[in-house]
């Protein structure tokens, strides 16, 4: 889970001097907030997402496809092997092959990522960030943006956003770790405002029969 959380998280060695000096691209700071702007005034949103991840020398190690669900506080991903279910005050993760769920409490003190986050103000206390530039993929203009975490002991070093200029969404983002390996994260076909109920952040044991709960609350 932390992994998949971690690459939806956008979020270099050598910096700019401006960066040094503890500032930020203002132009790239325009976008971000933008795209923080337009997030939250979805009240719902649905996106596919494909999840790649390459070695330090470009090859791949793993490819994952799923889905995402987010309304309010509460999100679900289905993933390759795995489900995700939030509803806003427990996460419960359900993994497929091993017909196992764990539940844990979220602590509000603990300043957990979360998908909803992942779209909105997380790069203000901690991420250094500059606008890269443009170019056009199709018939869109993608902005780059590139974001270097200020605390340094985190296990990456360098993300790279890629932002729709017209729509002002993410649509993709690339981790890379300190280790070599690095994190592509894709969405496609986004749906926003949609009627998405309750009852599909919550796990429903019903649904999964024979199941081994871990309440770790």
């Amino acid at each position: 889970m932390k992994k998949i959380l971690t690459c939806l998280a956008l979020i270099t060695t050598i910096l700019p001097t401006t960066w040094a000096q503890g500032g930020n691209d203002p132009e790239a700071k325009k976008i971000l907030d933008a795209v923080s702007t337009k997030f939250k005034s979805f009240r719902t949103v649905q996106a596919k997402f494909a999840l790649k991840v390459e070695n330090a020398a470009g090859q791949p190690i793993t490819n994952k496809t799923g889905t995402i669900y987010m309304k309010g506080n509460k999100y679900r991903i289905s993933v390759t092997g795995q489900e995700i279910f939030c509803d806003g005050s427990n996460v419960s993760t359900y993994e497929k092959a091993a017909k196992e769920l764990t539940i844990t409490k979220i602590d509000p003190s603990a300043n957990t990522i979360t998908p909803q986050k992942l779209f909105t103000n997380f790069y203000d206390k901690d991420f250094l960030y500059k606008l890269n530039g443009e170019k056009k993929v199709g018939n869109k203009i993608i902005q780059e943006i590139e974001l270097t975490p200020t605390d340094k002991t985190k296990p990456f070093f360098k993300v790279l956003l890629y932002v729709d200029k017209a729509s002002k969404t993410i649509t993709s983002s690339k981790l890379f770790e300190k280790s070599g390996n690095r994190f592509t994260y894709t969405l496609s076909n986004m749906t926003t405002n949609s009627n998405i109920g309750d009852a599909q952040f919550v796990f429903d044991e019903k649904q999964y029969p024979g199941t081994e709960i871990i309440d770790l609350r």
